[in-house]
């Protein structure tokens, strides 16, 4: 079995893989491939993807059972201790940056009651 999973690509992306696939929602593609026809399709899936993303699930003799493979996606799949996970990229500094210091009005209702931070 062999999943792809396409975000942001052209529509003749798309018209290409159901000639082999079989699409179960829009952008999720399904079907059982060679594995001959399963690379070659691949290969054309990261040619055609014009700037959208990739992914691809197929089985595999591993200790999970299958195997992925990414094109032009923000997530990397790093193998740790023999089994492969998806890392995400952390949001940075600048994501708590924004919040301000202290408590929420929330918080200071919840410790004090009533209607504090007023």
């Amino acid at each position: 079995m062999t999943v792809i999973v396409l975000t942001a690509c052209p529509a003749g992306l798309r018209g290409h893989l159901t000639q082999w696939m079989q699409e179960i929602a829009a952008g999720v593609f399904v079907g059982k491939l060679s594995r001959r026809v399963r690379e070659r399709l691949w290969a054309s899936v990261c040619e055609l993807s014009a700037g959208g993303r990739a992914l691809m699930v197929y089985q595999n003799r591993s200790e999970q059972g299958y195997t992925f493979e990414t094109h032009d996606h923000h997530w990397e799949p790093v193998d740790f201790d023999g089994i492969t996970l998806m890392r995400r990229p952390s949001g940075g500094a600048g994501a708590s940056s924004k919040l301000k210091p202290g408590w929420s009005r929330a918080s200071k209702r919840r410790k004090y009651g009533g209607r504090s931070g007023r």
